[in-house]
Formats: structure tokens, sequence, C-alpha cells
């Protein structure tokens, strides 16, 4: 999660002042809003550390483990059968799939270390 660009929602086309169509609705001008803080998220450089040392310390749980291991074959199913076990321990696609790429940034790791 470290350094996560959040790509920006595209702009609304105008309405068109029409009942119907993509585009239907009353003419109105857009607001500029302020970003929202659950967009700005950036992890500190305090909270990456401390994250990188609990996670020497404690090591990593049990289904992420299966997860290595699913990802240490590389074969695209069991890349699959990785982000479904992801998705079925964390609730959401999105979170599978980021959990997905951090176990297999923990591989990468394990590999470029000589593991």
């Amino acid at each position: 999660r470290v350094n996560m660009k959040i790509a920006p929602k595209p702009a609304k086309k105008p309405a068109s002042g029409l009942a119907a169509g993509l585009n239907k609705g009353f003419v109105v001008t857009r607001r500029e809003m302020p970003a929202r803080p659950a967009n700005m998220r950036r992890l500190s450089k305090r909270n990456a550390l401390i994250r990188e040392v609990m996670r020497e310390v404690v090591g990593f749980a049990p289904y992420e483990r299966r997860m290595i291991e699913l990802l240490k074959i590389g074969s695209a199913s069991t890349q699959k059968r990785a982000l479904k076990l992801a998705k079925r321990r964390l609730g959401t696609h999105k979170r599978g799939k980021r959990k997905r790429d951090e176990m297999a940034e923990a591989v990468a790791a394990m590999r470029r270390k000589g593991h």
C-alpha cells in the first residue's frame, strides 16, 4: 500500500437539459468539490517502517502462506486460486486483488533474497 496512487474520477458530461438520453437532466454549473480525506490516504514513512518491522516479527498468516505457495507455482490457474482464497478471507474482490499483489511482491522479494 506504499504510495498508492488514486486515479481521479472522469468528469461527468454536462447535462443536455432533456428528460431522456445519456446526459439527461437539468443544466446546472458543476461545483469543484474539495478532496475528501478518504481519497487522500498516503502511507507515511513512519507507518511504512512500522508495518515492515511488524511483518518481519510476526510473519505471514496461515492463509497468506497458502497464497504464497500458490503464487510460487506461478501458473494462471494458481493465480486465480490465490485470488479466490484472498477474496473469501477478506470479503471483497478489490481487497483480494490487493492482497494477491502484496503476496506476489513478497514472493518476488524472497526470490531476490535467494530463498
